[in-house]
């Protein structure tokens, strides 16, 4: 087993983390310095702005460490209007939302997938995805590959708010 305790791993594991970790570094640096105002701004033609995209970022990582556990039954279905009006409010800041209120929820939400890593008996262990035209029929993700999911959403996130924030103020990330 890859996990010596709660708090350390090693192998895989350890790897997984320290690469999630390293693209949730990059996305978090991207807000540094901001206001609200400027976390809330579009500065391309997508709707996503950099609070936006720790926000989605938030909670695609929530869902995908839940269907770990659950299953399918934690992905709302592909046809309920009002998770696809949630999922379209979760590329902005809505009124009343806060960069550091976004920042907060995105770090509980890492401690809880991070704390999921490292106790996971199987990361072979699955589930079938839930019906969606963006999913294959009868496909199936181990935990592993929804961890490598939540990497790569991540790390794509990451990027896009590296160009809406050089956009807005012309400070990049990296560079």
């Amino acid at each position: 087993m890859s996990a010596t305790s709660s708090n350390t791993v090693t192998g895989e594991r350890a790897d997984l983390l320290e690469t999630l970790g390293k693209a949730r570094f990059f996305l978090r640096f991207t807000a540094r310095d901001l206001t609200d105002e400027q976390a809330a701004q579009r500065s391309t033609v997508s709707e996503l702005s950099v609070g936006g995209a720790i926000k989605h970022v938030t909670a695609v990582e929530r869902q995908w460490a839940r269907f770990i556990v659950e299953g399918p039954e934690a992905v709302a279905p592909a046809d309920d209007p009002q998770a696809w009006a949630t999922y379209a409010d979760g590329f902005r800041l809505l009124p009343g939302e806060t960069l550091a209120g976004v920042l907060a929820d995105y770090e509980k939400v890492a401690a809880e997938t991070d704390e999921l890593v490292r106790t996971l008996p199987d990361l072979d262990a699955g589930h079938p995805l839930p019906e969606a035209p963006w999913f294959e029929p009868g496909a199936r993700w181990s935990a592993r590959r929804a961890i490598q999911h939540i990497i790569a959403e991540t790390a794509q996130h990451a990027g896009h708010a590296d160009i809406i924030r050089e956009a807005i103020d012309g400070s990049k990330t990296m560079g």
